[in-house]
């Protein structure tokens, strides 16, 4: 009897499980014009873990840069929702560089 799988997607479903405070969180200190700046960090450690020898490791990386990815598409949909009142609206984000020229750029949506 091999573990390994049902391991795996008890370890992914925690770490998409963190994904979404990371979503709320990172809307409402930077707002969702950081979507770029969250993809990029989630396809480098994509990448990275392309370079893990280990199994585990190579899994737990690759679905942690997954999440990021994920959660880079989520901004735009979180920004509504705190528009709405379903979270809390911080108007006073920190800005980013580059802010005005990521305005301009369409969300990317899943």
């Amino acid at each position: 009897m091999n573990p390994f799988g049902i391991l795996i997607g008890i370890v992914t479903l925690l770490i998409i499980g963190l994904g979404f405070p990371l979503v709320i969180r990172g809307e409402r200190y930077f707002g969702y014009w950081s979507w770029p700046y969250m993809m990029g960090i989630g396809f480098l450690v994509i990448v990275v873990s392309l370079f893990i020898q280990n199994d585990w490791g190579s899994v737990v990386v690759g679905v942690l840069g997954a999440t990021f990815v994920w959660g880079s598409t989520e901004l735009k949909e979180q920004a509504v929702r705190a528009e709405l009142g379903w979270f809390p609206f911080n108007p006073n984000k920190i800005k980013l560089p580059f802010a005005g020229v990521i305005k301009k750029w369409r969300a990317p949506h899943l």
